[in-house]
């Protein structure tokens, strides 16, 4: 057993890194090109983030980057775009809502990811509640209604996280995201 340790110790790497290296942390990492295409690879479901501009008017846009934080308490946690104005939004009124989209509201997701749609014209063709003042799409697979709980800057984008305060859950089937393309889930029907 001695001679098994001894072994594993002489087959160690040595270190010879100057103090203070972290080889992870100084790498100079893949450049961006890999890792979009790396994130192109993750499925994700469609939704559209919604909130109210500083006049009271309705604003969103479609995020792929959302997931449940917590159940105790309910939080959520979506990622926006930094140069968002649904992100200046949800920070200036302090809440914002989330409609996870059905496989038959691609034209939806595609909308309000259009930049060069103006917001007002994003609510055309989609049926919206207001619940607790917020803008939800009425006829999505579930949605939400949050408080903002906090707002930190990575990169180009901002995490975002919510405190759940109203919830709907609808029947159908999800619309997914996935090598740059909207996609169903095989074999499924929107019920």
């Amino acid at each position: 057993m001695a001679e098994l340790a001894l072994a594993a110790q002489q087959a160690a790497p040595t270190r010879s890194f100057a103090p203070g290296w972290d080889t992870l942390r100084n790498e100079p990492g893949p450049d961006t090109v890999r890792c979009l295409g790396l994130y192109a690879k993750l499925t994700a479901g469609v939704t559209v983030v919604t909130a109210l501009d500083g006049a009271g008017a309705p604003t969103g846009m479609t995020v792929s980057a959302l997931t449940s934080l917590s159940a105790k308490p309910p939080l959520i946690l979506a990622c926006l775009r930094g140069s968002s104005r649904t992100l200046t939004a949800l920070r200036e009124h302090g809440a914002f809502a989330v409609s996870l989209l059905t496989s038959r509201q691609r034209q939806v997701a595609e909308r309000f990811a259009d930049a060069s749609v103006p917001p007002a014209r994003r609510f055309t063709d989609s049926p919206v509640r207001r619940v607790l003042g917020l803008p939800v799409l009425a006829d999505a697979l579930a949605w939400s209604v949050c408080l903002v709980e906090d707002v930190r800057q990575y990169g180009d984008h901002h995490a975002v996280v919510g405190r759940v305060l109203a919830v709907e859950v609808n029947s159908g089937q999800p619309l997914l995201w996935h090598d740059r393309e909207f996609h169903a889930l095989p074999g499924a029907r929107d019920g």
